[in-house]
């Protein structure tokens, strides 16, 4: 379903919003995630994708992947980590830690008795648990129902205390917030409830890293570069991180911004739908793991009530087929590792272009210029492989051999 969002607004980017996220804040994030050893160093690659823009007949498609930002392959290394890492110079803010050390566990007799605890479908909590594991930090990781142990494993190998729940995500984060009252722990988590702000907003803040390194990287001339850009949905939290740093950069001028959520987890369309924060009305669970979200984040809806122009939902299908067209290239394109929520952004173009009323609605065509965002690899390779019928290692030879094709190195592109 299409859902053109009524309360969009062309305007500057709003000073209440700036106060929350902002590029300069943005830019203090790198700055501090810059030390930590689980990060590749430099930018991840945005791919340009000629071959799939004609076959979709737009102007051009820019993939940006977060599969090689980290062994961790996601996103999510730039988001709980760097809450971690701020929540601990604002609670010792008289010790003197800085980012290196802390990064480099040399404070961890200081913060041996502090205990943070998040839900997570996978990919949050593994980044988180590797942070507090460099950092000396006690973490407790919630586990709703659906998530499977492939993905349970290398989060418990970080060392995080694991504890299962039945029900969904949702209830993991009721959960996480009930065992942090009962005993004294902190929650890191994306999603804001009441008196709980800080946390976050900073998470949000290291999305943003991923617009930053487009727009600073690029030849703007002062315009966008990109006319659409697809954001996944999940809470919001990727969605207003991103969008934030294109509408303080370029204002009114910013780009069209399409929000992609799965059919049955489709809370943000339907905040949309309803002018304010609504829970999801399916049954949550989808193929798009990091994505099945029934409830959104209030402070992320502060951003997209205002900044999202569309809300869309596509059905888990289609994002598998994502998969597939991303690992087998187009005409010449460059193999991408996508997982299951990393190529939504592609289904929802996709699903878009099928449909030529819709597209005409969001104003795509042949000039339009695209971003989409691989928010993660094969966090769960076996899942992957039986999706897109290849290993994820066989994806990635394919695209050693196609960047050798193109006389370029894959080590030197990473450097």
């Amino acid at each position: 379903m299409l859902f053109k969002n009524p309360q969009s607004r062309r305007c500057a980017y709003p000073s209440e919003l700036q106060a929350i996220l902002s590029v300069q804040a943005g830019r203090q994030s790198r700055d501090w995630l810059r030390p930590w050893q689980q990060l590749l160093p430099g930018p991840t690659p945005a791919w340009t994708l000629p071959g799939l823009a004609t076959r979709l007949k737009v102007g051009q498609i820019t993939l940006k992947d977060e599969a090689l930002r980290s062994p961790l392959a996601s996103f999510k290394t730039l988001g709980a980590p760097v809450a971690l890492l701020r929540l601990i110079l604002r609670r010792w803010s008289d010790h003197g830690f800085t980012p290196e050390d802390l990064w480099a566990g040399r404070h961890a007799d200081a913060l041996k008795d502090l205990v943070v605890i998040s839900a997570t479908d996978g990919n949050h909590g593994r980044a988180l648990a590797a942070a507090a594991q460099n950092m000396g930090v006690r973490c407790v990781i919630v586990l709703h129902a659906q998530v499977s142990p492939e993905r349970e494993a290398p989060i418990a190998a970080l060392g995080a205390e694991i504890v299962r729940i039945a029900g969904n995500y949702d209830d993991s984060v009721r959960e996480a917030a009930r065992l942090a009252e009962l005993n004294g722990w902190l929650v890191v988590a994306e999603t804001w409830y009441a008196g709980y702000v800080d946390i976050p907003r900073d998470v949000m803040q290291g999305y943003a890293i991923i617009a930053a390194e487009l727009l600073e990287s690029a030849a703007t001339d002062d315009a966008c570069p990109y006319t659409h850009v697809f954001l996944q949905g999940g809470v919001g939290g990727l969605a207003a991180g991103v969008l934030s740093d294109f509408w303080e950069r370029f204002g009114s001028q910013r780009p069209t911004v399409v929000v992609v959520e799965p059919e049955q987890a489709d809370c943000l369309q339907q905040s949309a739908l309803h002018g304010k924060v609504s829970n999801a009305t399916g049954a949550v669970d989808s193929v798009m793991a990091g994505l099945a979200c029934g409830e959104p984040s209030p402070l992320a809806w502060r951003f997209l009530q205002a900044g999202a122009d569309f809300f869309l939902t596509v059905p888990d299908a289609l994002a598998e087929q994502a998969m597939r067209v991303l690992a087998q290239g187009t005409a010449g394109d460059v193999p991408v590792v996508s997982g299951e929520s990393g190529a939504a952004g592609l289904a929802g173009l996709m699903a878009l272009m099928a449909r030529p009323d819709w597209a005409a609605q969001v104003g795509l065509d042949a000039s339009s210029k695209v971003l989409l965002i691989s928010t993660e690899g094969a966090t769960a390779s076996g899942l992957y492989q039986g999706i897109v019928g290849q290993s994820a290692q066989a994806v990635r030879q394919a695209q050693v051999d196609w960047l050798a094709r193109q006389g370029i190195d894959a080590a030197d592109l990473l450097a």
